[in-house]
């Protein structure tokens, strides 16, 4: 006995030893939390903005070719065009002349993207007079705050406010991925560029800039363009000064003009010069003028700059950057287009935060590596083509970060699942060398109800062999009814991780019903696997004596019960009148007797009435002895109704009644009583269809004025009733 006592003491310590060491419940939750803030701490320290930029490069790689109106033409200021001019930079009097040749064709807006503000001779007083005679002329100015990097714009134009700057911003990775429509400086506002050239395009259509409903973002006709703030999108503190927003750059087709990836018709300044242009290329379009010769070192880089196949970026001239961001304000504006949006921080949180628990609660659930591989790169492609097609929407999400804590998560519960299987087994070798030194039933289960460790006293119970039961239910081998109780009881434990004991019923194999006390505990290895362990004493013999005694018990409980019963019938009896009901004499002395020791030590009036009915042998005598009866049992309830709840109406014997009243504070008390009886008992009373009428002599008996002992007060009230009735009857008088 000492021995097993012993080995379960150690079974307790080493197990809870275990329990201490790794937390358990909610580990997908914990997981999920723990990489989400590691993403999140990385990301908002700058380390995945440069993933991100790439992942929205690519879908501008990927996304489909757009089909939109023709309205920008570039005329091209490349290196044969210099070569035929032989200088640079070009002299104002071509210049001039360009421009001259230009407004024939009749085009809705002119951008000049070449600097000018130097003189350039010859030609520069033609220049001047073609810079006032072109109301749709925009020049161009680079904006600084240190003066010495400014480039002014040409005065003339300056004055006519047909300028806009040609600031770019550019990312860290060299790419431009974001517009500029204004910008302030030293408190002065400044219009960009391609914001100008678009506004005098829309004007014609009859859209002007106006305040969007319920913000002060700028709208033009169907668009509304949102400031870019510093965390948008995948930016991380990026410079959100002036009113910036998220270019979305289009793909137009690529015609015989352009160049890989830009659709914009560009024509040679030379040509233009020599008039050999179809006039359809340049009326009613936005016509931009700038430099496309490499050797001008004007170039830059977009998202479509580079891709999977490019060895180098292929940078764009700083014309066809300025003729993208005035394409893509003329296609929201007039097409209603979509403009590129961000999602606010804490929904990209929250959408950050769904895919973590998406890895870590499927790789927990499905344990299969083969089938999680599968799923890895199904929600992958999910999570990426869902990104894609809102990116297609006008929408930039959160790809990278979503996708790293998608596969972290699933990294870190793979990790645990292989640590937890690992402890998993080392903890069932250690319970089934341990149970099976125990002489009681004992059983050990996993999380989903399976044994996985039996002593051989459990399996003879149950009546199987130990290869039988193992990895099985208890559905498997029992009744439905015991099995869902077994249920119950095992998830009451698992959900709350406390102790239970109880007595409980098990059929075994051969329908023989055991009763059982168990003891279900839980318990916890090294890697947080949870065991549920149920050691079973056999109660049966001792519950079938338990139930012999109790039958004994409910006999004897029985029998007692009916004895009582009979006692209080004879009581009853023995203190009440068989035909009224009332108290009879010998109860009436018991009530008198205790109602005397009450007035005596509270120190108060009683009184004693004695009462006798006047005509009752004549009722008794014409009706019979059934009518008097009858009439007895009515005058009875007649003289409980005229009493208090504290007063006692008992029946001597005969046609004599005796009325205790208790506690009166004077003798004027019980006359309004008398009266009250009289008047009561002289009504007729109907017998079975007989009327018969009584009246009644009422003597009265005061103590402590007319004696002291109950003896002397019953018979001062006999005395007093036959004087009542020699006085007349139906009356009542008080003892002498």
């Amino acid at each position: 006995m000492g021995t097993r006592k012993k080995l379960g003491k150690d079974v307790q310590k080493s197990i809870f030893a275990l329990q201490t060491k790794l937390f358990r419940r909610h580990r997908e939750l914990i997981t999920a939390s723990s990489v989400v803030f590691c993403v999140l701490v990385l990301r908002y320290l700058g380390l995945l903005q440069s993933l991100e930029w790439t992942a929205l490069d690519q879908f501008f790689q990927l996304r489909p070719v757009e089909q939109h109106q023709e309205r920008i033409t570039i005329v091209a200021i490349d290196e044969a065009s210099l070569q035929e001019l032989n200088s640079w930079p070009i002299s104002d009097r071509k210049v001039a002349e360009l421009l001259e040749k230009i407004k024939a064709y009749k085009p809705r807006a002119i951008g000049l993207d070449v600097y000018r503000d130097l003189a350039v001779s010859p030609g520069s007083k033609n220049l001047e007079e073609v810079f006032a005679s072109t109301p749709n002329l925009v020049g161009i100015e680079l904006l600084s705050d240190n003066p010495n990097d400014r480039v002014k714009p040409p005065p003339i134009l300056s004055k006519k406010n047909q300028v806009g700057f040609n600031n770019v911003i550019v990312d860290v990775d060299g790419k431009v991925r974001r517009g500029l429509l204004y910008l302030h400086i030293n408190n002065t506002g400044y219009e960009s560029f391609a914001l100008k050239l678009a506004r005098l395009y829309l004007k014609a259509e009859g859209i002007t800039p106006k305040n969007a409903e319920n913000s002060d973002y700028l709208q033009l006709g169907k668009a509304t363009f949102t400031r870019f703030k510093q965390n948008d999108g995948g930016y991380i503190k990026a410079d959100d000064g002036g009113y910036q927003f998220l270019s979305n750059f289009s793909k137009p087709v690529c015609n015989e003009s352009c160049e890989k990836g830009y659709g914009f018709r560009k024509i040679p300044l030379i040509k233009i010069l020599d008039g050999e242009v179809p006039r359809s290329w340049i009326e009613d379009r936005i016509v931009l003028i700038g430099s496309t010769a490499p050797s001008l070192q004007d170039l830059k880089l977009t998202p479509y700059s580079s891709d999977f196949t490019d060895k180098e970026p292929q940078s764009i001239a700083g014309v066809e950057l300025q003729a993208y961001f005035i394409d893509e304000i003329l296609s929201a504006a007039v097409e209603g287009r979509e403009l590129l949006k961000v999602w606010s921080e804490p929904m990209e949180c929250v959408w950050i935060i769904i895919w973590a628990y998406v890895g870590a609660i499927t790789r927990w659930r499905i344990r299969s590596s083969s089938t999680n591989l599968l799923l890895v790169l199904l929600f992958s492609f999910m999570l990426t083509g869902s990104a894609y097609l809102l990116f297609l929407k006008g929408w930039w999400i959160p790809l990278v970060p979503a996708l790293i804590t998608y596969v972290t998560s699933v990294i870190f519960i793979t990790s645990q699942i292989a640590h937890s299987q690992e402890e998993f087994k080392r903890s069932r070798e250690f319970l089934r060398q341990v149970i099976n030194t125990v002489a009681d039933p004992i059983y050990v289960k996993n999380e989903k109800h399976e044994w996985i460790v039996l002593n051989d006293a459990y399996c003879e119970l149950v009546g199987c062999p130990k290869n039988n039961l193992i990895d099985k239910l208890d559905y498997d081998f029992f009744p439905r009814h015991e099995a869902d109780d077994f249920r119950e009881k095992d998830e009451y434990v698992f959900q709350t991780q406390k102790l239970l004991e109880n007595e409980e019923e098990l059929t075994d194999a051969n329908g023989k019903l055991h009763l059982l006390a168990t003891k279900r505990s839980l318990h916890k290895d090294a890697a947080g696997n949870l065991f549920l362990v149920g050691v079973i004493r056999d109660i049966t013999k001792r519950k079938l004596i338990e139930e012999e005694l109790k039958r004994t018990a409910d006999e004897l409980y029985r029998s007692n019960k009916e004895l009582r019963h009979q006692e209080d019938h004879l009581r009853y009896i023995a203190y009440h009148d068989a035909l009224t009901g009332l108290p009879n004499r010998k109860a009436f002395t018991e009530e008198l007797h205790e109602s005397l020791c009450w007035a005596q030590n509270g120190d108060y009036l009683l009184a004693l009435l004695f009462v006798d009915l006047d005509g009752f042998k004549q009722v008794n005598d014409s009706l019979g002895h059934e009518m008097g009866d009858l009439l007895l049992v009515t005058v009875g309830q007649r003289l409980n109704n005229c009493l208090r709840g504290s007063d006692t109406v008992s029946r001597l014997g005969g046609d004599e009644f005796t009325i205790i009243l208790r506690r009166i504070p004077n003798p004027q008390v019980a006359a309004k009583i008398a009266d009250k009886i009289l008047t009561s008992l002289t009504e007729p009373i109907t017998l079975e269809g007989h009327s018969a009428k009584v009246s009644a002599s009422i003597g009265i008996s005061i103590y402590p004025y007319t004696a002291y002992n109950s003896e002397t007060l019953l018979k001062q009230a006999d005395t007093a009733m036959y004087r009542a009735k020699h006085l007349g009857k139906n009356r009542y008088e008080f003892a002498e």
